[in-house]
């Protein structure tokens, strides 16, 4: 006999549906490219990727409060695939950066790991707990990693291959270590003014790294 709980349950493409979520796959999307052009060594493309990525987060997450309609379950569905996102674009991305960088040396892989786990440890503390106060995160938060390193990536271009591999795996770590402190920072995607210099920031990016593929 078939649980009638289960029978009420909607489908899981279902919530494909809900914009919001399709903007954090618009994010993932952009995320799958960043990654693929680190790999290839073609990083300007790569940082338009990640930058693009944190524009849709902040895009999901604007769009989800002013959206009428959306049940708690669909709030409960959008925070767990936006979880789930992040660490993608957050902490497996920039890892991927920094190894690629690194020619893929065993080197790297202390780093990158040390990106990655700081990643995976704040989403699941923020999990835990939320805001502090209801305003602030405990720690970086870590669409900031993807906001300051494609801004550092663009000293790549002015000093040595060599200077610069010790900036980025300085960056990341230093990054990482910020993610996992206890300083508070404020939730900036929720103030439109911040999104407006989000805005901004991306198309200003994306110009800039755009003219370098030309």
């Amino acid at each position: 006999m078939l649980d009638t709980n289960t029978m009420k349950q909607p489908t899981i493409l279902s919530y494909v549906k809900d914009i919001p979520n399709l903007l954090s796959l618009a994010g993932l999307a952009c995320t799958l490219l960043a990654i693929y052009y680190s790999i290839l060594g073609i990083y300007s493309v790569a940082m338009i990727g990640m930058v693009w990525a944190v524009a849709f987060d902040w895009a999901d997450g604007l769009v989800a409060r002013k959206l009428k309609g959306r049940t708690a379950t669909h709030a409960k569905f959008g925070g767990q695939l936006d979880v789930l996102i992040d660490i993608v674009s957050y902490g497996v991305t920039p890892a991927i950066l920094l190894l690629s960088y690194g020619n893929f040396e065993p080197l790297f892989l202390l780093g990158a790991f040390i990106m990655m786990a700081a990643a995976a440890i704040r989403l699941s503390y923020f999990s835990t707990y939320g805001l502090a106060g209801g305003t602030k995160y405990t720690g970086l938060a870590l669409d900031n990693n993807s906001l300051i390193l494609v801004s550092v990536f663009l000293l790549e271009s002015i000093v040595t291959h060599g200077t610069f591999t010790i900036i980025l795996y300085a960056a990341g770590v230093g990054l990482a270590i910020l993610n996992v402190s206890q300083i508070k920072t404020p939730k900036l995607s929720g103030n439109p003014r911040n999104v407006y210099l989000l805005g901004a920031y991306t198309l200003g990016i994306t110009a800039i790294y755009s003219s370098q593929l030309i």
